[in-house]
């Protein structure tokens, strides 16, 4: 493939992950995933800032649509509706497409200490921002920030089901199923 044919961000990210894959993270280098998407460095460097940020990319928009799933919800929604607004603005993004980057991006982001700590951030930023669409929407607090928690939790229970081997269900309905299964147990908390 020349440098000029498209899907250059596509090509990276496919590069980088096979390379993950294959060698580490941590033994990877720019230079190596640029050359195997048949691109310089210098293109690698247009899209991320470096090559943690290949498994990482996308996290604005799913903060977007945590946002304007919850925002699109009625006014009279109840947090829990607010939040299932949420996941299901954020389904249309869990195609079958991104399937299997998403299985063979997660056991490189589960090895390494440094990914799983950038993986905690990621996760602190979609809770802020469902909690900041939350508070907009009117849900008070401590409730506000219970739902945020409780809605990323179910965000993450559905993401580790929709890539385990063998799943066949689509992530907008693991996600339904997820914050129902939460909503049964915090009323279970008595």
């Amino acid at each position: 493939m020349g440098r000029w044919e498209p899907n250059a961000r596509q090509r990276l990210e496919r590069a980088a992950l096979d390379l993950f894959t294959e060698r580490g993270y941590d033994q990877t280098t720019v230079a190596e995933i640029a050359e195997r998407a048949g691109l310089t460095k210098r293109t690698f460097f247009r899209y991320f800032a470096d090559k943690r940020e290949v498994l990482f990319g996308g996290q604005e928009e799913l903060t977007r649509l945590f946002s304007e799933g919850i925002a699109g919800t009625p006014a009279d929604a109840t947090p829990f509706e607010a939040v299932g607004g949420a996941l299901d603005a954020v389904a249309a993004v869990f195609t079958g497409e991104r399937l299997a980057p998403a299985r063979q991006r997660q056991p490189v982001v589960a090895a390494n200490s440094d990914l799983l700590e950038r993986e905690l951030l990621k996760r602190t930023k979609l809770v802020a921002a469902m909690h900041d669409a939350l508070a907009a929407h009117g849900v008070g607090e401590p409730t506000a920030t219970v739902a945020a928690e409780l809605g990323c939790l179910a965000f993450g229970m559905a993401f580790h089901r929709w890539i385990e081997a063998g799943n066949r269900r689509e992530f907008g309905a693991l996600a339904g199923e997820a914050l129902d299964e939460l909503r049964t147990a915090t009323a279970a908390l008595g």
